[in-house]
């Protein structure tokens, strides 16, 4: 009895426990459905919000599968895309190049600096450092407003961020030596260091020193000048007659001592000098007496070689008749329709190849290259 009145005890007080860790249960349970009904209110959770990025859809950017190194697939986290209010502010990107150098034969070197530089500041250091270069040098500023680079002259003012200096690497006189290179080079650093400011973008020596060799040998085999000669059969010419024909004929007196037959622009198509030693001026025409003179075009300067050289054949004949003369070569070789129909031919062939390397006769980078 007393073993049995014992279990019934155990039993119950188990019974008793159970019971109340099951209400304990149940009214945790209660508070719990309560709460969350209260948290699913009306009332939008502005934070949470803010942290759930959006397509430009509406809808919530899912993550995305991608490719790791591994080739397996990977789930990577959504990417909030940009909007106009999270872009930084204040933030200078690098330009470009000013389009009027060109990297085939400039070698270019940006410069930027943190705090704005004053354009005179700048103009009087490079001077200093650049005086003993004999190559031609341009300095641009870049227009952050404007989003545009301008060409710096000695009259030049304001303050900008970027700079950019080119010095030309070849010209009629021949490319650029290592000695060159490390003057700019080293000139524009030291102009950098004096204001506090980076050279961006400093050219490998050897690279520049061989695009500039390349460039010099191409220009040299289309530099080709073409020239004939009225030469006297007995009487010499009279200064003041040359000066009426080629005045006459549309062609000015230059400074260099040579009438010129100028396009619309202003540029030399082709010029009438002295044969003889001793340049044409103005005040001394009347004095001048000469044996021949001489009729010359620079092909690579000229945007219609063929038509210019025609034009400059029919001055030629002119002036022969008029003076009395003959035109010859430079051989004194009388010039007839066979020459002038294989001038014409290779005037074609070496602008066609100037064209082809998109450096176009009469143009710009033409008249950088063969001006003298």
């Amino acid at each position: 009895m007393d073993s049995e009145l014992q279990i019934g005890l155990v039993a119950l007080g188990v019974a008793a426990v159970v019971g109340i860790v099951a209400y304990n249960k149940w009214q945790e349970s209660k508070h719990r459905r309560h709460a969350e009904k209260a948290f699913r209110s009306e009332h939008r959770d502005v934070l949470l919000e803010a942290q759930e990025p959006e397509d430009t859809r509406g809808g919530r950017m899912e993550p995305r599968l991608e490719k790791g190194e591994d080739d397996d697939a990977v789930i990577a986290a959504p990417r909030p895309r940009a909007t106009p209010a999270m872009q930084p502010s204040g933030r200078r990107s690098s330009p470009g190049v000013p389009d009027a150098v060109d990297p085939r034969l400039d070698c270019i070197i940006r410069i930027e600096s943190i705090e704005p530089l004053e354009v005179p500041r700048l103009w009087s250091a490079q001077r200093e450092q650049m005086q003993t270069l004999n190559k031609p040098i341009c300095w641009f500023a870049f227009d952050d407003r404007e989003n545009v680079w301008r060409a710096l002259t000695p009259h030049s003012a304001g303050a900008h961020h970027w700079f950019c200096v080119a010095m030309q690497m070849v010209d009629r006189r021949g490319a650029i030596g290592a000695e060159e290179f490390q003057l700019f080079s080293g000139g524009v650093q030291r102009v950098a260091d004096q204001f506090l400011a980076v050279p961006a973008d400093i050219p490998a020596r050897a690279a520049a020193l061989a695009s500039a060799a390349e460039m010099d040998a191409f220009c040299a085999s289309v530099d080709v000048q073409v020239g004939v000669n009225i030469v006297s059969n007995g009487e010499s010419f009279a200064g003041t007659k040359i000066r009426a024909l080629a005045e006459s004929g549309g062609m000015t007196l230059g400074d260099d001592g040579a009438f010129h037959a100028r396009d619309e622009d202003g540029r030399t198509l082709f010029s009438l000098s002295n044969l003889e030693p001793g340049l044409f001026s103005a005040g001394e025409m009347r004095n001048i007496r000469t044996s021949g003179i001489t009729l010359l075009i620079d092909i690579p300067l000229v945007a219609d070689g063929v038509g210019t050289f025609d034009r400059m054949m029919r001055q030629a004949s002119q002036l022969a008749e008029v003076l009395h003369g003959s035109v010859v070569d430079d051989n004194r070789v009388p010039f007839g329709p066979q020459a002038a129909a294989l001038i014409r031919s290779q005037i074609q062939q070496y602008q066609a190849q100037m064209a082809s390397r998109r450096i176009p006769a009469g143009g710009e980078l033409a008249t950088r290259l063969f001006s003298a």
